[in-house]
């Protein structure tokens, strides 16, 4: 499985040139490295060539690396029935500098990038429809990006009195609770509502 893999990942990356930065094979998965300024001429590759015919596109998404320069791995997933394998494509990129729409080569794309601009702020150039998709409207930053705080900064509401909808600072909805994780059948040592009777003690039919 590796070998196959291997090979397959020595031709597409002689083939690409330059647009490809290398590739690796771990786990029995296949992961090709491509610049990110390429990527429409790479997926293009990837879905017509006939020794990899990635005619599916799985997934987009991405990775943040707050530390390095170029802090995002925008991250493609496609699979190949033809060649019963599957490729992962990962291409670098900045805060500020967008990627490249691959909706002309793969028109479900676009769901994707959206949510990989609602979530991480990565910029698609040539998407038809650049809009957050899972966030609420007027929402401020980037839920997945590493340094987002973990409540968030505000969320929505409609507001009855109002008629209107309204935003506010994001709380926790409750306190954290601590778990004992016992076991149902050991017991525990608290009582819980409705069981006073049997935690009393008291006897029947005295």
């Amino acid at each position: 499985m590796d070998e196959t893999l291997d090979t397959l990942g020595k031709t597409i990356a002689g083939a690409l040139g330059s647009s490809a930065t290398g590739y690796t094979v771990a786990y029995h998965e296949l992961t090709v490295t491509a610049q990110a300024r390429d990527i429409i001429a790479v997926m293009r590759f990837l879905r017509d060539d006939a020794r990899c015919q990635f005619v599916n596109l799985i997934d987009v998404t991405a990775i943040d690396w707050p530390g390095r320069e170029r802090r995002f791995d925008v991250v493609y997933h496609l699979l190949s029935p033809k060649q019963n394998a599957r490729i992962r494509v990962k291409a670098e990129t900045g805060e500020t500098t967008p990627v490249p729409s691959i909706i002309e080569v793969f028109a479900g794309a676009d769901w994707f990038e959206r949510e990989t601009y609602d979530l991480y702020g990565i910029v698609f150039t040539g998407h038809p429809d650049m809009r957050r998709l899972l966030t609420d409207y007027g929402f401020e930053g980037h839920p997945l990006r590493k340094d987002f705080p973990l409540t968030g900064f505000v969320e929505v509401r409609y507001d009855d009195e109002l008629k209107r909808v309204v935003y506010e600072p994001v709380r926790l909805a409750q306190e954290f609770r601590n778990f004992d994780f016992l076991s149902p059948w050991e017991g525990t040592d608290y009582v819980l509502p409705g069981d006073e009777k049997a935690k009393s003690g008291s006897g029947q039919g005295s």
